[in-house]
């Protein structure tokens, strides 16, 4: 499984081992560091629907899926499909999406990209497993 989180936490100094997750941290534009973005047990309820409330409902929801594809992401039961990771694509839908990685759909759609804490933890989350907590 790739390390979506490292590559945002150390810019672009690329000498360091690879490791299946980082101390919480995001990138400034001038690659400094802040360690403002908690990404250590990450919670579906705490966490994510937050995240996916502000960022994804707005289409992605019952009564708001106009464009979403029948896509529908405002349950764990609907979301955790998108979470299991693809070997072929090697990510998940939504980690490849909100990546906006190469051969996924980059989300939100014709908006900017999440900001860089928001993928953090959906990453981290992802990688723990995608609870259901």
């Amino acid at each position: 499984m790739r390390d979506h989180v490292e590559t945002i936490c150390y810019g672009t100094d690329h000498n360091y081992s690879p490791t299946f997750f980082v101390s919480s941290c995001t990138k400034t534009s001038n690659n400094q560091l802040i360690s403002d973005c908690n990404i250590s047990n990450m919670s579906y309820s705490m966490n994510v629907v937050p995240i996916l409330k502000y960022n994804c409902y707005t289409c992605h929801s019952v009564g708001n899926s106009v464009g979403s594809v029948g896509i529908l992401l405002d349950s764990y039961q609907k979301l955790k499909p998108y979470t299991v990771f693809d070997s072929t694509k090697m990510a998940s839908i939504l980690v490849g999406n909100i990546e906006h990685d190469s051969g996924f759909v980059a989300m939100p759609y014709m908006k900017q990209k999440l900001d860089a804490c928001s993928i953090n933890q959906i990453v981290a989350w992802v990688n723990q497993g995608a609870p259901d907590n």
